[in-house]
């Protein structure tokens, strides 16, 4: 099924689109009665199934590069992670996925951004916060003897994997989320769309910073 809305930014839109729709209807409808609503909600219907349509027809499947073939002593680890990027538990993974490995590991954080400053362009403080947990997360992987090299990605976690894997043949994609119920990562079943979208291995982890603070 082809999805036109590919992030949440863009659902934001559509729903700003939706109301400004049904807006347009009511005022024709108010200033020229209903006859000249009517004809407004026909052309406007019209512009929106036109548009639908040719989404459908043009839109195209987004190309990712290719795993390789990784020599046995290699592997290529994506980690996708928001503010468990610096846990214990996912540095620990990431350490025990690579051990023995000529490792490469790409660590992409998503700036985290509230839909409004995400759909005008306001992102600034949020990569910059992004920024920051990734420098320790990479600084506290160096440590343990992993070496990652990373990146800010975009906020919407499914959109910021396609992204990496444009360039980055992983295989294995971990992606680190707060526990169940803390975690809006997985109210938004982003795990399970990710293992429908993308055909890499994708393990889970599941990180909480409060236990780990406490212990």
């Amino acid at each position: 099924m082809i999805n036109p809305l590919r992030s949440e930014a863009e659902a934001f839109r559509f729903l700003l689109a939706t109301l400004a729709y049904f807006a347009a209807i009511v005022l024709a409808a108010v200033v020229g009665g209903r006859w000249v609503g009517l004809a407004v909600f026909i052309a406007l219907s019209a512009l929106v199934i036109g548009w639908w349509v040719r989404a459908r027809r043009t839109e195209q499947p987004v190309p990712t590069r290719p795993t390789r073939q990784s020599a046995p002593d290699e592997r290529r680890i994506l980690v996708i992670a928001n503010e468990t990027v610096g846990g214990r538990t996912l540095r620990d993974t990431i350490h025990e996925k690579s051990e023995g490995y000529r490792e490469e590991v790409l660590v992409v954080t998503p700036a985290l951004n509230s839909p409004i400053r995400h759909w005008t362009s306001d992102e600034d403080g949020a990569r910059a916060d992004a920024q920051q947990r990734l420098e320790r997360s990479l600084a506290q992987l160096a440590a343990v003897g992993v070496e990652a090299r990373g990146e800010v990605g975009d906020g919407d976690p499914l959109q910021a994997i396609e992204d990496a894997l444009r360039t980055f043949g992983a295989d294995e994609i971990i992606i680190s989320t707060h526990p169940e119920g803390r975690s809006n990562w997985l109210e938004r079943g982003v795990v399970e769309h990710a293992r429908e979208r993308f055909p890499v291995p994708i393990m889970h982890v599941v990180v909480d910073l409060e236990a780990e603070e406490r212990s």
